[in-house]
């Protein structure tokens, strides 16, 4: 339904005849499969920590309402706009994850800032801010003029998350910097070497990082159980096809975080495998619109900005499922827009909005060299 005419020239009507309404629906509607999700998987886990069976999934609700809201402020954004916000929230955040040593420490861990009941992941925001800052110093030069100065924010970004540490978070922003890489024409000789370097970063942390050792000896070696794992292949197991039906679950009472990192697992339980089928279809669907409108852009910053943030989302997406699914070592990282998290989902709701702002018709950025 036609909500704008075409001759409104307003922002709103501005906005409404360039977005890609169609990504954006599949955004909110993925978001909204989410809250189903996590309400048919939170309970066991809200019960096991002395909270009423709904906790998560209220909390989910009004992070959803927040992120949702996020995403369409953000897609009316123009692309200096996309900047100034990025390069704010960018010194905002890289501050914050510097003071997370001082936070709580969950699992080993300290990602996380507390403040009153809500817990921030601040790693979470600097993930899409880092990537339009850095196309934005990418697109400023052509070739190696443009590569050492976005060096500077990505190596003190993953200089944070080894501190924290965050194996798997470093290893995105890592690679959506490869992929940007590539994207802004560098030689293959530039991207080698580039890969090289993130070889011998994981070789480090397999080395120096007990945590991250034990989870890649664990994957590579099937005498050994490792119980996350172990459950999450249960629980896919037990589903069957069709699934057990919603609140049948069984395994789901044992499976340590079935309401955020292993969500996939708890829905091929309840929910059967089809439905994962449809759900990772949906995923695909989603990241391949966004591909084919990265591809058109015909400016150089946002074709870097808005293809980094699609590799953000597909990345993460196949990371979380891989894991559920026990094809890569586990790693702690969240579904898009369908794990449980405020963090994760108002990040999610900013990166795919600044997405939509960068693919906008007629978007461009023009760059005073």
């Amino acid at each position: 339904m036609i909500v704008v005419a075409r001759s409104d020239r307003s922002v709103l009507g501005s906005w409404w005849w360039t977005v890609d309404r169609v990504l954006m629906l599949g955004f909110a509607i993925l978001a909204v499969i989410g809250l189903i999700l996590v309400f048919a998987a939170s309970g066991p886990v809200a019960i096991r920590n002395n909270n009423p069976a709904t906790y998560f999934v209220e909390r989910q609700a009004v992070f959803l309402a927040a992120s949702i809201g996020l995403m369409l402020c953000a897609s009316m954004l123009s692309p200096r706009g996309v900047l100034r916000l990025s390069l704010f929230l960018l010194a905002v955040f890289i501050g914050l994850t510097a003071l997370t040593p001082f936070g709580p420490e969950v699992k080993g861990a300290h990602r996380w800032l507390d403040f009153g009941s809500f817990r921030l992941q601040p790693s979470e925001f600097v993930k899409p801010t880092l990537a339009v800052v850095v196309a934005w110093l990418l697109a400023r030069s052509q070739g190696l003029r443009g590569l050492w100065p976005s060096l500077l924010p990505v190596c003190l970004a993953l200089a944070m998350l080894a501190r924290q540490p965050d194996i798997g978070m470093a290893f995105v922003v890592a690679a959506v910097f490869g992929i940007q890489l590539f994207l802004a024409g560098l030689g293959w000789g530039w991207i080698t070497a580039a890969a090289g370097a993130g070889i011998a970063g994981l070789w480090g942390a397999y080395l120096f990082y007990p945590h991250f050792t034990q989870r890649v000896d664990g994957f590579m070696d099937p005498s050994q159980e490792v119980y996350q794992v172990d459950k999450a292949m249960n629980a896919v197991a037990s589903g069957g096809l069709f699934g057990r039906g919603p609140g049948e679950g069984v395994v789901k009472f044992q499976l340590p975080d079935a309401h955020s990192d292993f969500i996939f697992a708890a829905t091929a339980e309840e929910f059967g495998v089809i439905t994962c089928l449809a759900l990772v279809g949906l995923f695909f669907f989603l990241l391949s619109r966004a591909l084919r409108r990265v591809s058109g852009l015909h400016d150089r910053f946002c074709l870097l900005a808005a293809g980094g943030l699609a590799a953000q989302f597909g990345l993460q997406a196949f990371i979380n499922m891989a894991v559920n699914l026990n094809l890569m070592p586990t790693k702690g990282m969240t579904l898009p827009f369908i794990s449980y998290g405020g963090s994760s989902l108002l990040a999610f709701g900013l990166s795919m909005g600044l997405l939509l702002a960068l693919t906008r018709r007629g978007a461009r950025l023009e760059l005073v060299r």
